[in-house]
């Protein structure tokens, strides 16, 4: 973990009490994590069963999202009793214009080329195997918010396509590991002991559906986190509570961003080609 100097400063200047390590989330909060992803997996096959609810967006929505607006909904539940951790729930959902089903899923697809799309967020990428529509992919991830946090992260990640126009993605962390002094001589990964719980858990899903003349994307993140400490609320508390919406916003506007990009060259290359 690393400190901005100006966040150090104020660590050493206003707090004497040393960032306190979780040895993970308790059995409490882990089972209400599963709990709010079993109803999440039955909510989405439901919304899955059919084309029109295939990407959970009302009329009145739709509309806005052509228009280039990204929408951001908050769906933690107020009731979630994970006591020592927090729960996060964020669904953003944007359009891209003539970008079709197989385009975004051949993106998904190149995980070698996640440091480019997301950067700075995504440092490196690689897939460590792969069979069919699944695969199991390591990311290092990069977050900043006067804390700067590495981890080095796997998930295992299912591509599902059940109509040429339709998909769903779902990827689930199987490992999260915190890197002290990333990028030096010294690197290595904290003993669980010592890390401080700044993700413990994170499931990802997109939903995406051709209608309208373009791609409705939708990105739903659940993810688990310490909670913040008394007396660190200033330094912890922006890290875990504003990270989770920032990091599901920013991944959505990279990917749709990621699809102009394709369709730009494309068009280019048409152009350019002989007649």
């Amino acid at each position: 973990m690393m400190l901005r100097p100006a966040g150090l400063a104020l660590l050493i200047a206003l707090t004497s009490a040393p960032l306190a390590a979780f040895v993970g989330p308790t059995a409490q909060a882990s089972a209400v994590f599963d709990q709010h992803c079993a109803a999440l997996d039955r909510r989405l096959a439901w919304q899955h069963g059919a084309p029109e609810t295939f990407v959970a967006l009302s009329a009145e929505e739709r509309p806005r999202l052509r228009r280039g607006e990204i929408l951001i909904e908050a769906l933690t539940p107020k009731d979630a009793d994970v006591s020592g951790a927090m729960l996060h729930h964020w669904r953003g959902s944007a359009f891209v214009a003539g970008a079709r089903a197989q385009d975004f899923e051949h993106l998904l697809r190149d995980v070698d080329s996640y440091p480019r799309i997301y950067a700075p967020q995504v440092v490196t990428a690689r897939v460590l195997s792969a069979d069919g529509s699944r695969s199991h992919i390591a990311l290092r991830l990069r977050q900043q918010k006067v804390l700067t946090v590495v981890l080095n992260s796997e998930y295992d990640v299912d591509h599902l396509r059940p109509s040429p126009t339709l998909g769903y993605t779902v990827s689930r962390s199987t490992r999260v590991a915190e890197i002290a002094s990333p990028s030096s001589t010294t690197e290595h990964a904290l003993p669980e002991a010592d890390e401080h719980g700044f993700l413990w858990r994170l499931r990802s899903d997109w939903s995406y559906a051709e209608a309208d003349g373009g791609l409705y994307l939708q990105l739903e993140t659940v993810s688990l986190t310490r909670d913040v400490p008394r007396g660190l609320g200033w330094l912890i508390g922006p890290f875990v509570q504003s990270i989770p919406r920032e990091s599901l916003e920013f991944t959505l506007r990279a990917s749709c961003n990621a699809l102009r990009s394709a369709q730009a060259r494309a068009n280019a290359n048409r152009e350019g080609s002989p007649r």
